[in-house]
């Protein structure tokens, strides 16, 4: 007589099995959830459907201010790597040092800041058609704890201490090497209004609106990093 599995067996079976499998998976979910919680870094991001630069964004609910400290450190840490790290691509530093809406520097900026940053030697011979190879490379390096301070008696300026390495030309295998020492104070769009170009670049509307050379009493120097070519 051959054995056979009834139909009712077969099915509970086959439901056992199932209900085992879910059961797994969704221990691994659970398990997942649990680690990804809390959700403690905000992402902030925006649809794009049509380009425009006439529209304004608004950010309903903006951070709370003391949410925002860290991210104005980080923000100060890359203005300043942005601004002055040079690396030996034409293409690259006229992209990113840009008088336009697409310029990292240009974006996070006020005018008058800008205009002061495009005035140094190096952004001026950047500009300029090179006859020769571009051999220039600038590193900007911080400080492994309390590179960027803020000042208790100015809201939202901070110190900012920074070494400055640079090879140049025949001398790459030699270094110019600078301590540097900034205040740079910031200020947030009114309203958390944002520019349809800034929605990338900077969502939260954030610019330096005051960017200077200080020594150690907080006297400001005439001496930006990247006019250090004028010096040689």
């Amino acid at each position: 007589m051959q054995n056979r599995i009834e139909p009712p067996i077969l099915i509970s079976r086959l439901m056992t099995f199932v209900m085992a499998v879910a059961s797994v998976v969704l221990f691994v979910l659970v398990l997942t959830l649990d680690k990804m919680f809390p959700l403690n870094r905000p992402q902030v991001f925006f649809l794009t459907t049509q380009m425009t630069e006439n529209r304004e964004l608004t950010l309903t609910e903006m951070p709370k201010p003391q949410d925002l400290t860290k991210y104005k450190v980080d923000f100060i840490r890359e203005y300043v790597r942005e601004r002055n790290e040079i690396v030996p691509d034409l293409a690259i530093m006229r992209a990113k040092w840009a008088n336009s809406s697409t310029g990292t520097v240009k974006t996070r900026s006020s005018d008058a800041v800008f205009g002061k940053f495009a005035m140094t030697d190096m952004v001026n011979i950047i500009r300029q058609d090179l006859d020769e190879a571009f051999n220039i490379k600038c590193d900007v390096e911080f400080p492994e704890k309390f590179y960027v301070v803020p000042q208790t008696n100015a809201q939202d300026t901070y110190t900012v201490n920074f070494t400055y390495i640079c090879r140049y030309g025949a001398l790459k295998n030699q270094q110019y090497i600078q301590q540097y020492k900034l205040r740079v104070k910031l200020q947030s769009t009114a309203a958390g209004a944002v520019k349809w170009a800034d929605r990338m670049e900077n969502p939260l509307g954030i610019r330096v609106i005051e960017y200077d050379v200080i020594d150690n009493q907080g006297r400001v120097l005439d001496d930006d990093p990247l006019n250090w070519v004028s010096k040689e």
